[in-house]
Formats: structure tokens, C-alpha cells, sequence
């Protein structure tokens, strides 16, 4: 494109002109001149260069001397506090357990546990130092590793067999980085506007994208498959066995954007409901996907303006629900030297309730308090409510605090006890922001009125909230979150979960909550808290073949940071409070992450 090629030759020349002095404000307010053409048609079109192998290959070399000239990789510091977030290496073969410390009980199904997160390659997050500025990865940034329990009874005896095993997922650009064996993708989230332009440019340049695809965040089954998925991409299909990546999954060529981190089943149909924002338009599509994972029977440009980072949508049984907060990507605020993802304070936020197969005009929306939701309990209907549950906080851990800001201390503040920030006047304060609540909205559908509360208090933080899935989209008594470490985190300046709660939102506790003159009935919740400076992610329900909603177990990995080990918690749901039925300890170290999920062999996959 000859927009692009112009910005190149602008950047390029820039840059040869500082060999001996330059204003480092006048270059980087011509780089953002020089690259606000490129950005415009990047939210256009997709880029298409046919040019002969030869000058392909000259080119590129040229363009990968340039970026090693001018961009420096640096590693990200880590504090102490913060060794378990380091990555790991791939184990190779699976390794059996020897010795268990408990018992798995025998009405435990056979199946595999499997959680995703972050696992940088070239040993951590990189930033980047050129004349351009200084571009940073953000924490939730790497290629994503999927850590993995094998549960398999021994016929006959019907002892346990349990066996461990790591590995990659294995995207395009993981196996591009591989190959060149050196960080090569320059961050392109967070820093100095030219210099995430710039990285924009280079990328592009020479790899066709913009940024890496990390496939870090979540896995998830549809018609007997495994997925490992972030939302920055399309999904991976792997192999449960082996955990080989077996290539994208774009529904058979039909879904040609990003896909949320949390697609659901609809409950009856076994459909799948999907949502993709992206930074250019349409900002946010719909997709309902069949029940055999090969069509896509629904798809739908629901006309945002404005691309929302919608993590997780809902379902109910006749309902795709829709959470828009003020958690936004934008270009243009990019190319005015801006963030180019940022939480607004002042913004709107809203849900929206959609038929299954309806359009952009059949959504109903509710305008609720402005706050920032990334996952969600559970939605069902009532009557003539729908009602959605999730984890809200004031402010989002992502991107974090603006660039130029302490990170620690930025993260410290907001990770502390909340009290009662949202009862003060001191709107503009960051402490306690991140704290989060299991929060409650009902939304009238003949009204159109809407109540929402808060269902828990100050005593714990807690995100990355479950259900027994098979309550998914109906109405359902129990659910568990991870609860945050409000010290630890602190201290680290990243979120810690040193233990889980079980809500009961049926029945209600014995305090309420007050905020803005009003007083917030609160539900009665239990909890289960490990060792100290022991730490979990991933815990995902398990449940037993008695078809009652919390008779099961929640497993979830924790490590102990005293002693560096890590170990797999199996905790009986009905017995809550109680130790872990069994401790599994696991051959190496494995790092904090996001999303788990058990799969039960008895789902075929």
C-alpha cells in the first residue's frame, strides 16, 4: 500500500537523521504524523502485498536490520515477590505421580484438568528502547502454556493412576518467534504512542501482523474438541492426549475475527455463542456456532461505537447476554497519544439482553452503574427479570495505571481493602479500585427497570468466579470465586488468590453493605483458605454424577511460595471449609494463570 510504504520512508528517515542530534519530541510527534495514514487503512483492509519471492526476501532482510538496529528488547524487572509468575520450561513426556497426599475419592470421574496462562518465551515479558520511545508486553501478555492432570482409574483395582504434562500452545507466531530463536514481535500495547506506531509498522511489516496471537487465557470443549483460546485470535484446537496444537478454528472459514475468551452453551441446544470485538469496524459481532462445531448458523454486527473489551458474554435459555463497560480500544486515541486501551471512570456502561438469533435492533439495554466487569457467575431468567451475576470492581486491572506511572505502587493501591470506598466522595482515589465483589443485576425486561447490589462485602476480594456449568444459562444456588490475597497483592503489585469462596445466593448473611446512602443486603458465603504464601489459579467444579449443584469438588493449582512447589487441591464442595480430600504434588514448579477446566473422558474428547 503506498500509505504504508510512505510511512516506512517517513520513520526511516527520522531515524537516520539522529545519528548525530536530535529533538526527541519533534521525531515523535512526526512518527505519529507519518504513521496516522498506515493506522487509518489498517482499520480498513487487511494488508495484501504480491510482489516476487526475491524482492519479498530483500526487503524483509532490509526491514529486520533496521528494527535490530534501532530497537533494543529489554527484560521487564521481576520482584521477588513476583518468581511464580516467571515461566517454566516444557516437561516433554508425561510424568506419573508418585505418592498423593490424601485420597481422590473413587466417585471422582476420570479425565483431565487443564489451565492455560502466560509462559513468555526468551525467559519473560519484554519492553522495547528505541529512538521511537520505549513499548512494554503488560502482564497478561505471553504465549500461552497449558498445564495439564491426567485422572485414570486402573481396571481391576481401581486405583489411581496421575499424570502431569506442559506444553505450548503452538500459534503461528509462537512457531515464527521459535524459529528465529529471539524475541522478534516488538510490544504493541502499552508506551510511548510513536513507539507502539512504530511497532504497529514493523510487525507488519514483516510478519503480516500486528501483534503476536498469545492464546493464553482460557480452554474450553465444543462438540468432543478442545480449545485453547485469548482474544486477541481465533482459537487453537488441541490435542487432549498430547496437548499438540492442531491448528486454528475459524468454524470452517466462517468466523474471520477475534473470539472471546468465554463463549457459552446454551443450555437444551448445546450451541455455542460467541463474541469478537475488534479495534476496527465492526467493533462487536455475534456468532451463535451448531452443535457439531462445523457452521456458523448465526452472525451478527450488533453496530457499537466503540470497541468494548467484552472478556465473557451470558446466556440464558432464550437470551445472549451482553456486558459493555468502559474498558475500550481506540486507535485514534492511540495516534493522539493516548492509550490505546483504557478504562473510563466517566463512561457509560450497560447490558444487553438479545434474542439468540436476533440483531443489532432486537437488543434490549440497560444503562447500570458505571464499574468494570470481566466475568460473570452466572444469567438466567426470572419471570419477567433477567438476572446476571459477575465480579465488579471500579476500575480494571487491564491495561493497568497510564504509561509513565509506577506500576507497583499503582496495582498496590488498587489491590488493597476497599472498605467502604464506594459509601466515600473521594471518587478520584485508585486505593481499593480493584477490589472486587460478587455483584447482582436484575434487569426488568417489561419495565425496563434495573436493581443491582452488591452481594458480598469488604472481607475478600474475589474474581474469576465458577459454577457447576452444568447450571450454565439457568438458574442455579451456588458459585465459587478465587479470593484475592489483598496483602500479598499488594506487596507484589500483582493479584494473589489465597483461597476460594463459596457464595450461597439463596440464602442471605448476617451484615449489609452500605454504598452511596444505600445498604446492600449480603448473601451468606463460606470460605476455604490455604497456607499462607500459598497462591491458586485456575480452580475449576467438578461435578459428581448425582446431578445436585454443589455435589462435587473444586480443583484448582496452588503454589507454595515458602517452599517453591507446586501441587494440585482436590476440596470436597459439600464439605467446604474442610483441608483438600487429596494434595497431588506436581514434578515442577508451575506459574500463577488464568482459567482452568476439568474434562471428563466420559465428554469424548
Amino acid at each position: 500500500m503506498v500509505s504504508s510504504a510512505i510511512a516506512f520512508q517517513q520513520a526511516n528517515c527520522s531515524a537516520q537523521q539522529t545519528s548525530k542530534s536530535f529533538n526527541f519530541g519533534h521525531l515523535k510527534t512526526s512518527v505519529s504524523t507519518a504513521l496516522k495514514p498506515f493506522l487509518k487503512e489498517i482499520q480498513r483492509v487487511p494488508l495484501r502485498i504480491d510482489l516476487p519471492n526475491s524482492i519479498k526476501n530483500s526487503s524483509m532482510s532490509m526491514v529486520d536490520a533496521f528494527v535490530d538496529r534501532v530497537f533494543e528488547f529489554v527484560d521487564q524487572p521481576v520482584l521477588p515477590s513476583q518468581a511464580n509468575f516467571a515461566p517454566v520450561e516444557e516437561i516433554g513426556d508425561a510424568v506419573k505421580i508418585a505418592m498423593i497426599e490424601g485420597n481422590i475419592p473413587d466417585s471422582f470421574p476420570e479425565g483431565v484438568y487443564i489451565r492455560n496462562g502466560p509462559n513468555p518465551l526468551f525467559a519473560g515479558l519484554k519492553s522495547t528502547v528505541s529512538i521511537f520511545g520505549r513499548s512494554s508486553h503488560i502482564w497478561v501478555e505471553g504465549e500461552g502454556m497449558l498445564h495439564a492432570l491426567y485422572f485414570t482409574k486402573e481396571v481391576g483395582n481401581g486405583n489411581w493412576t496421575v499424570s502431569y504434562r506442559n506444553k505450548h500452545v503452538e500459534t503461528e507466531t509462537f512457531e515464527l518467534e521459535k524459529r528465529r530463536n529471539k524475541p522478534s514481535f516488538l510490544p504493541a500495547i502499552e508506551g510511548d504512542s510513536p513507539a507502539i506506531l512504530s511497532a504497529y509498522l514493523f510487525n507488519w511489516l514483516r510478519f503480516g501482523k500486528v501483534n503476536k496471537y498469545i492464546s493464553n487465557t482460557n480452554v474450553f470443549k465444543h462438540a468432543g474438541k478442545l480449545y485453547s483460546v485469548a482474544e486477541n485470535h481465533i482459537p487453537q484446537k488441541v490435542d487432549v492426549s498430547t496437548l499438540k496444537t492442531l491448528g486454528n478454528w475459524d468454524v470452517n472459514g466462517a468466523w474471520n475475527r477475534p473470539f472471546n475468551s468465554h463463549p457459552k452453551t446454551v443450555p437444551g441446544t448445546g450451541e455455542l455463542v460467541v463474541m469478537g470485538a475488534d479495534a476496527r469496524r465492526p467493533f462487536f459481532v455475534l456468532g451463535v456456532i451448531s452443535p457439531d462445531g462445523k457452521e456458523l448458523i448465526h452472525k451478527v454486527d450488533l453496530k457499537f461505537s466503540r470497541c468494548s473489551l467484552c472478556h465473557e458474554n451470558g446466556i440464558t435459555e432464550h437470551y445472549n447476554i451482553i456486558m459493555d463497560c468502559p474498558l475500550t480500544i481506540d486507535i485514534n486515541r492511540l495516534i493522539g497519544g493516548h492509550p490505546l486501551i483504557r478504562y473510563d471512570k466517566e463512561g457509560y456502561a450497560r447490558i444487553g439482553v438479545m434474542p439468540r438469533y436476533g440483531d443489532a435492533d432486537s437488543v434490549r439495554w440497560f444503562r447500570v452503574e458505571t464499574s468494570c466487569t470481566f466475568h460473570i457467575f452466572n444469567c438466567f431468567e426470572d419471570g419477567d427479570e433477567v438476572i446476571v451475576r459477575g465480579c465488579r470492581a471500579l476500575n480494571s486491572v487491564i491495561p493497568g495505571p497510564d504509561y509513565g506511572i509506577n506500576k507497583i505502587e499503582w496495582f498496590s493501591r488498587g489491590f488493597e481493602n476497599g472498605n467502604s470506598i464506594e459509601d466515600t466522595a473521594e471518587t478520584s482515589t485508585e486505593t481499593g479500585e480493584l477490589f472486587s465483589r460478587a455483584y447482582e443485576w436484575r434487569l426488568n425486561m417489561k419495565t425496563g427497570d434495573v436493581n443491582e447490589r452488591n452481594l458480598t462485602g469488604n472481607e475478600f476480594s474475589m474474581e474469576f468466579p465458577l459454577i457447576n456449568e452444568k447450571f450454565s444459562g439457568i438458574r442455579n444456588k451456588y458459585g465459587y470465586a478465587q479470593l484475592v490475597d489483598s496483602a500479598a497483592s499488594s506487596s507484589s503489585g500483582m493479584a494473589k488468590y489465597g483461597g476460594i469462596a463459596k457464595l450461597h445466593f439463596d440464602e442471605p448473611g448476617i451484615h449489609a453493605f452500605a454504598r452511596k446512602g444505600k445498604h446492600d443486603e449480603l448473601i451468606k458465603v463460606e470460605y476455604h483458605m490455604f497456607p499462607r504464601n500459598a497462591f491458586c489459579s485456575g480452580a475449576a467444579f467438578v461435578p459428581k454424577h448425582s446431578g445436585l449443584e454443589d455435589d462435587g469438588w473444586i480443583i484448582t493449582y496452588v503454589h507454595h511460595e515458602d517452599r517453591n512447589i507446586s501441587q494440585v487441591f482436590i476440596i470436597d464442595a459439600k464439605n467446604f471449609s474442610s483441608g483438600p480430600v487429596a494434595k497431588i504434588p506436581l514434578p515442577q514448579r508451575v506459574p500463577y494463570g488464568f482459567h482452568g477446566a476439568f474434562m471428563s473422558t466420559e465428554s469424548s474428547l
